[in-house]
């Protein structure tokens, strides 16, 4: 249905998914279940998002002592970016995050997370989630620039609230499922995208440094499959023949390139392309931290894990810098920087496992990515779909009925592909082909539309609308495609933002619609440091003010 985050501007082959329906729904089984990381780290882009998220997560997905006891596990530990201009990069950011994060757990909580990672006595997940959200334009906006509070048209219970549930909730919920396996290691996912695999879920860690790929076969393709692949189009993890399972990364480079560039280090044996999320050893990350602690305090450069951490540390010097001339960079700083992890490498105590290894998700893992405007419309249009993965997709989002914790009046319809969630209609109207969550209204006539948080006398929307966090006292209207979004301030005035799903968010970022008053981008700046939970507490207000005089 889509694809991994450093998958998603490639050009990828034709993927006919035949599910591994045992497993999937074993991983399925096991999110539900709310299996959970015990330390979970959001990295966030300014400090009242960390505070958002640090209470929402706490009270809700990842509440501590849910059981009945009085542990202090699961334990959320939110924090933010505050580095130079460019960022840091998902290399040093993850390192950075990481730090804070156990700062964090000793002053607030009394907790040596290092330690206990060490010791192997928890299992802690990182989830990166900066970052401005162009291609989901104007959704983030009208969340104030926290892109991963975009929410679904799906509710759950948060602190006896049946409330929408978000984008990072959902992955956090979903990535859980590594949680048993990953004691004394750190994982880091990005935030905006949900798979369930195929492959087994529950592994011994072999490496140091473990990567996740979609394997794509139990031996090494040929050039012409290699090619028909698409292989040469993206970030490749290969698996080297041999017991040890060694891997190593490639990036765009054809299969000729790839046997060349690895020919050092032994035959291939399976290959698939990176999803970009990993897990790394207490003692390896410890050691990584340590080889860029003055990066870390001056809080400049900028790293990336696969050109600045993987890529030098599995591939020989000269591949590595051919590699990275491509890219536009120097061959000399790239000699400096291979020279700089190789010698890194050699300080390295590897004992018994080995240093970057697979993990396969299975190449028939259902994917649901929602980091652009047409994706989160696809993708949450899928809940209404008869077919195995959208089966699997309302499994995982705990959908038991088409209409769940609902007060429609008797002149409301719902045909029976519609999903509505949480929704108040004290007139009359019709609900088809549609997903909506959180929508009080008296008259209803929606097809084909998705309708997240919003509140007015009536709502019509037509096919591939999107109306979001709308509270008006007037009758909104929206026509087929149409994209309608409101901005809340701190102090409770808000202000209409709308686009089209025909419209891509990132190639129109600077351009003002006629529609609307400002560009994305300074609406993007107008939100800037917004004290979301303020924010939240204000929309909330106007909506239950509204809803109530209806």
């Amino acid at each position: 249905r889509s694809l991994p985050n450093n998958l998603k501007h490639q050009v990828l082959p034709t993927i006919v998914i035949i599910m591994s329906s045992e497993t999937l729904k074993s991983a399925c089984e096991a999110m539900a279940k709310g299996a959970l990381f015990d330390v979970t780290i959001i990295c966030t882009t300014d400090d009242h998002q960390a505070s958002y998220w640090m209470k929402r997560l706490s009270e809700g997905i990842c509440a501590a002592g849910s059981d009945g006891s009085d542990s202090k596990f699961p334990l959320v530990l939110a924090v933010s970016e505050d580095w130079g201009a460019g960022g840091a990069g998902n290399g040093l950011g993850t390192l950075y995050a990481y730090t804070k994060a156990v700062k964090l757990a000793k002053e607030a909580h009394g907790i040596d997370l290092e330690e206990l990672l060490a010791k192997g006595e928890v299992s802690a997940a990182l989830f990166h989630t900066a970052g401005k959200g162009t291609r989901m334009a104007p959704l983030p906006a009208s969340e104030n620039n926290n892109k991963p509070g975009v929410r679904l048209p799906v509710c759950h219970n948060v602190n006896d609230q049946f409330i929408p549930i978000t984008v990072l909730e959902a992955v956090v919920k979903q990535t859980g499922v590594y949680a048993k396996s990953r004691k004394g290691r750190l994982s880091v996912f990005w935030g905006d995208q949900v798979f369930v695999p195929s492959a087994a879920y529950e592994y011994t860690p072999t490496h140091h440094i473990d990567i996740m790929c979609t394997l794509l076969g139990e031996t090494a393709p040929t050039a012409e499959e290699w090619s028909a692949q698409g292989l040469d189009k993206y970030g490749v993890i290969a698996v080297l023949q041999g017991e040890a399972k060694n891997a190593a990364q490639v990036e765009k480079v054809s299969h000729a390139t790839a046997v060349k560039m690895l020919e050092s280090l032994g035959d291939i044996g399976q290959v698939g392309p990176s999803l970009g999320s990993f897990s790394v050893s207490s003692a390896f990350l410890s050691a990584l931290c340590k080889e860029y602690s003055t990066e870390l305090e001056e809080k400049t450069a900028k790293l990336d894990t696969d050109p600045h951490f993987w890529m030098p540390l599995t591939l020989p010097a000269e591949e590595y810098k051919n590699l990275m001339e491509q890219k536009g960079i120097d061959k000399e700083v790239s000699h400096k920087h291979h020279e700089r992890m190789t010698a890194f490498k050699a300080t390295l105590d590897l004992t018994s496992m080995g240093l970057f290894g697979a993990v396969d998700v299975g190449k028939d893992a259902c994917w649901w990515d929602y980091g652009q405007l047409k994706l989160y419309s696809t993708n949450n249009l899928a809940l209404l779909e008869s077919n195995a993965q959208s089966d699997l997709l309302r499994s995982f989002m705990g959908i038991t009925s088409n209409v769940m914790q609902c007060d429609l009046a008797s002149d409301v319809t719902v045909d029976d592909t519609s999903r509505v969630f949480g929704c108040k209609v004290s007139g009359s109207g019709s609900i088809a082909e549609s997903a909506m969550a959180n929508v009080t209204a008296k008259d209803i006539d929606v097809t084909g539309a998705i309708v997240v948080n919003c509140v007015a006398p009536k709502i019509t929307a037509g096919k591939g609308a999107i109306l979001y966090n709308l509270v008006s006292e007037e009758p909104i209207v929206a026509e087929a495609g149409d994209v309608k979004v409101e901005v809340t301030a701190a102090d409770g005035s808000s202000f209409l933002l709308q686009s089209a799903l025909s419209i891509d968010g990132g190639k129109n970022w600077k351009i003002k619609l006629d529609m609307n008053e400002m560009t994305f981008e300074e609406v993007m700046k107008k939100n800037f440091n917004a004290d979301i939970t303020t924010v939240e507490t204000k929309r909330k207000e106007n909506y239950d003010k509204v809803a109530a005089g209806l």
